[in-house]
C-alpha cells in the first residue's frame, strides 16, 4: 500500500506532466500545512523531479513535459523559499554547466533539485572548455557542477581540470550523466572530485564539497 507522503508525490508529479500550475501549488500548499517550506521542496519537489526523470529514461514521458515540469517547480520554490529566505543554505559561488553537449535534461533536473534544496547556483548553459574555465575563474566559483550525455564530452572535463589547475583554481568539480553512471570509475580518471547518479547524488555531492571549501 502507497504511503500517503508517496501519493502526495505522485499527485505532484501528474501537476507537472499536465503542465498544470495551480494544481501544483495547491498541492505545495497543501504540504506545507506539517511541512516548513524547506522540507516540503526537499521530501515533495525533489522527488517528483526524479521520478518523472526517471519515468522519461523508460520513454514514458516527453523531454517538453519535463522542461515545463522543471521550469513550474523553480517558480513554486522560488515563491515558497526565495533567495532571501534564512532557509537558504550559506554556501560559496557555485555554477552548474552543459559540457560542449546539447542535452540538457539531466542539468535542468539537477538544477531544479539543489535550488529545491534551498542552493542558489548560476545556469551557465551550454559551454565549451575554454568557455568553462574563464567563466568559472572570472565568477571566482568554487563548485562547479557538470553535466554530460556523450563519453566525448565527458572526457572534456579532464581538459576543464588541467585549465583550472593552471589558472590556479581549486575549484571543486561535480559530475553527473551517462557516461559517468555507465562506468562508475570515470569520475575520478577525468579528475573531478565526485559524481552525481542522480539528482539526490548531486546534491549529497555539493553538501559535502561545501564543507571543504567552506
Amino acid at each position: 500500500m502507497i504511503d500517503s507522503a508517496q501519493k502526495q508525490i505522485t499527485a505532484f508529479s501528474s501537476t507537472l506532466l499536465n503542465m498544470d500550475r495551480l494544481g501544483a501549488e495547491k498541492i505545495v500548499r497543501q504540504s506545507q500545512e506539517n511541512n516548513s517550506p524547506l522540507q516540503t521542496v526537499e521530501n515533495l519537489i525533489v522527488p517528483a523531479l526524479e521520478k518523472i526523470g526517471r519515468d522519461w529514461e523508460k520513454g514514458d514521458v516527453a523531454l517538453a513535459q519535463i522542461y515545463m515540469g522543471s521550469r513550474i517547480c523553480e517558480e513554486l520554490v522560488d515563491l515558497f523559499l526565495p533567495p532571501s529566505s534564512p532557509e537558504r543554505s550559506s554556501q560559496p559561488q557555485m555554477a552548474i554547466a552543459l559540457l560542449d553537449d546539447y542535452h540538457a535534461l539531466g542539468k535542468i533536473i539537477v538544477y531544479t533539485s539543489l535550488r529545491a534544496s534551498g542552493y542558489e547556483l548560476q545556469d551557465y548553459g551550454r559551454v565549451t572548455v575554454d568557455e568553462l574555465v574563464q567563466r568559472i575563474c572570472d565568477d571566482s566559483i568554487q563548485v562547479i557542477l557538470i553535466s554530460t550525455l556523450m563519453l566525448r564530452s565527458a572526457l572534456q572535463v579532464k581538459e576543464v581540470k588541467a585549465g583550472l589547475t593552471a589558472a590556479g583554481s581549486h575549484t571543486k568539480i561535480i559530475v553527473g550523466g551517462a557516461p559517468f553512471r555507465f562506468d562508475p570509475e570515470l569520475w575520478q580518471e577525468v579528475g573531478a572530485d565526485a559524481m552525481g547518479a542522480t539528482a539526490g547524488d548531486a546534491v549529497i555531492a555539493v553538501t559535502n564539497s561545501m564543507k571543504e571549501v567552506a
